[in-house]
């Protein structure tokens, strides 16, 4: 499967802290990609590397076949909506429209002014006028109109309410059935990503930690609960995720594709929330051991 994202190694450095670290991943096009992880992680750092506007410190980065932002070309396969979904207040929503197609030379003018019908909005109306709602769907639609291969989103609902945050996603959905979009979107509200996304990424301390198609990811972690157990005692094809102890129980997050012979065992499926919590947090090893020693 083509990528629309490959990076090998990738890092990125200021002064003495890694923003990014070491990040080698496959993202498949065709696909919407959720970007998830705590603050800090470096997702932003990622999707600024992917669009070009920094440098990687160690590595290298591949967008659509390309060194991103290598030239006019390049700049023209990636769309890019900022986290805070700029805008020019003083612009007309015309302007804008006009100013994207003077800028890009695949621009769609039918479709920019289609959208902006079917959003209700006023093209006299200056966009510091708008709502929240009103100026990400302005952003999104620029994004669209410059008929990308790639659209990247930064935390483009993190500022909306909870209604205006599902249009926004019900407009995308409509625009990757119709465009055919590769889209890479970043959040941090997984429930937002579990209406939208096929696939995922899960950067935690400005590392991979998992990535993969949401129904494979799905489909192989389950969560086990029964007595005290020493996590390491566990069958080899049982990796675990994250773990949690109390003086007689043992709640393990594990990563298998075999199926758990052990009595035991309560085994349960998981959601995506509680899969990428999981990832989130290291296992608890330390309380497991002191709870151990004193079973024993």
């Amino acid at each position: 499967m083509t990528a629309v994202v490959r990076a090998e190694g990738l890092g990125k450095r200021y002064g003495r802290r890694w923003a990014l670290h070491d990040c080698t991943l496959d993202i498949p096009s065709g696909h919407v990609t959720g970007l998830v992880g705590p603050n800090g992680a470096g997702k932003t750092t990622l999707l600024s590397l992917a669009v070009g506007m920094q440098a990687p410190t160690t590595g290298s980065i591949e967008v659509c076949g390309g060194r991103p932002a290598a030239s006019a070309e390049q700049l023209a396969k990636v769309g890019f909506v900022a986290q805070d979904t700029p805008t020019y207040a003083r612009l007309s929503i015309a302007e804008h429209l006009e100013l994207g197609a003077r800028l890009n030379p695949r621009w769609d003018h039918q479709l920019a002014r289609d959208r902006v019908d079917r959003l209700g909005l006023d093209p006299k109306q200056r966009a510091g006028k708008l709502s929240g709602g009103q100026r990400a769907q302005l952003a999104l639609t620029l994004g669209l109109a410059k008929r990308p291969e790639l659209l990247i989103l930064d935390e483009p609902v993190a500022s909306l309410d909870p209604l205006a945050r599902r249009e926004f996603l019900q407009t995308l959905m409509e625009a990757v059935a119709e465009y055919e979009l590769s889209v890479l979107l970043s959040s941090h509200v997984v429930s937002d990503l579990e209406r939208v996304c096929d696939h995922l990424v899960v950067l935690v301390d400005s590392e991979v930690r998992v990535e993969g198609e949401v129904e494979d990811l799905l489909a192989t972690h389950i969560r086990l609960t029964g007595p005290l157990r020493d996590v390491h005692a566990l069958p080899s094809d049982q990796h675990v995720v994250s773990a949690s102890h109390t003086d007689r129980q043992s709640t393990l997050v594990v990563r298998t594709s075999s199926a758990v012979l052990d009595p035991s065992w309560s085994v349960t499926a998981l959601g995506l929330e509680d899969l990428v919590l999981a990832y989130m947090q290291a296992p608890d090893e330390s309380r497991a051991s002191r709870a151990l020693e004193v079973l024993r």
